[in-house]
């Protein structure tokens, strides 16, 4: 059975060093050390250690068809967005990861899609970027964080973008980023485990309120990590919207609860009886396949909770690629 995982970030070796280029060292870095060790820095502090899977095709092509899968979805690490950057420096970075991304996808086609990244902070480069990602390079969309900068994703300034999106019939992938209440709560990782499930309701609950969704039907955004805490609250935020319309409905009539059937959502979780539910709640048609590879967060057996659910064939085909080729606007003979 084809699977193809959705959501696996993608970097190259290198990057232009806009750290030095521009003086600032927001911009993140890569270092090479001598042993055989990968470390970003951003802020000059350590961020991340990464793998040579993290940009090597091939070693991934290998890793993942251990597990039966055979095609990946490649996007950036968030960290890179930079959405706090002047507008044509985060362009300068953005071009280059896209052209990355799109140079594997045309050397490995059966084995790779591709959704590129925008400077959202200008929604006009943000279109720009978004019309040669589709239209030159040949991807199938485009990630972008749950919020940029002081803008939610109901922000009027972002129409504009999301209407390009669907016109190009691109796929949107919303990740989490910046995540809430960092400052607040520093120990333990909390910023992962609790801000970036919230993210994602935050990213759903402004899309859905402020009726970007309601006035763009043809938008295909999938919200990663199965939608974050969004699907598993939706009883509490449809509560709210009943019992306050005067607080929660004032720009969009419409129930909450009816835009699951136009949400996408990747299936990792972490946890079978969450994918259960989101599966009850959302329907097999709205999941599609995802991973978060190749990071510790991410699912360490590619494609275990799936199988752990003893689905039937035609739900687990649905999961495992008919979603995903919905999403991307692709046929299944990409990758035959």
């Amino acid at each position: 059975m084809l699977k193809i995982d959705t959501h696996a970030h993608y970097l190259p070796r290198d990057w232009p060093d806009l750290a030095t280029k521009y003086g600032d060292n927001r911009f993140p870095v890569i270092h090479h050390g001598d042993d055989n060790r990968h470390r970003i820095y951003k802020e000059g502090k350590f961020f991340r250690e990464i793998l040579s899977k993290t940009w090597d095709p091939d070693e991934r092509i290998a890793e993942y068809a251990r597990f039966g899968v055979q095609v990946q979805v490649i996007s950036t690490v968030p960290v890179m967005f930079s959405y706090w950057a002047k507008p044509h420096h985060a362009l300068e970075l953005h071009q280059s990861l896209n052209d990355h991304t799109a140079e594997t996808c045309r050397s490995h086609r059966k084995h790779y899609a591709g959704i590129g990244t925008v400077p959202l902070q200008s929604p006009r480069l943000a279109i720009q970027e978004l019309e040669r990602c589709m239209d030159q390079l040949d991807l199938q969309g485009v990630q972008i964080g749950s919020h940029v900068n002081d803008w939610n994703l109901d922000a009027p300034e972002l129409f504009d973008f999301f209407q390009a999106a669907q016109d190009l019939g691109a796929a949107i992938l919303i990740h989490p980023w910046e995540m809430m209440g960092t400052d607040e709560m520093p120990n333990y990782w909390l910023p992962w485990l609790v801000g970036m499930p919230a993210e994602l309701s935050r990213a759903a609950c402004s899309l859905i309120f402020s009726g970007v969704l309601e006035r763009l039907p043809r938008l295909k955004v999938c919200l990663a990590h199965g939608g974050g805490s969004f699907p598993y609250t939706i009883g509490r935020i449809e509560h709210g919207f009943n019992m306050r319309p005067d607080l929660v409905a004032v720009d969009n009539p419409r129930n909450p609860r009816e835009y699951l059937s136009r949400l996408f959502f990747d299936s990792w979780v972490a946890d079978t009886r969450a994918l259960r539910y989101l599966l009850d709640t959302v329907n097999v048609s709205q999941v599609m396949f995802g991973t978060d590879y190749p990071f510790p967060l991410g699912e360490q057996e590619p494609g275990k909770g799936i199988a752990s659910l003893n689905l039937s064939e035609t739900d687990q085909a649905r999961i495992y690629h008919g979603t995903a080729l919905d999403w991307l606007g692709l046929g299944k003979s990409r990758f035959e």
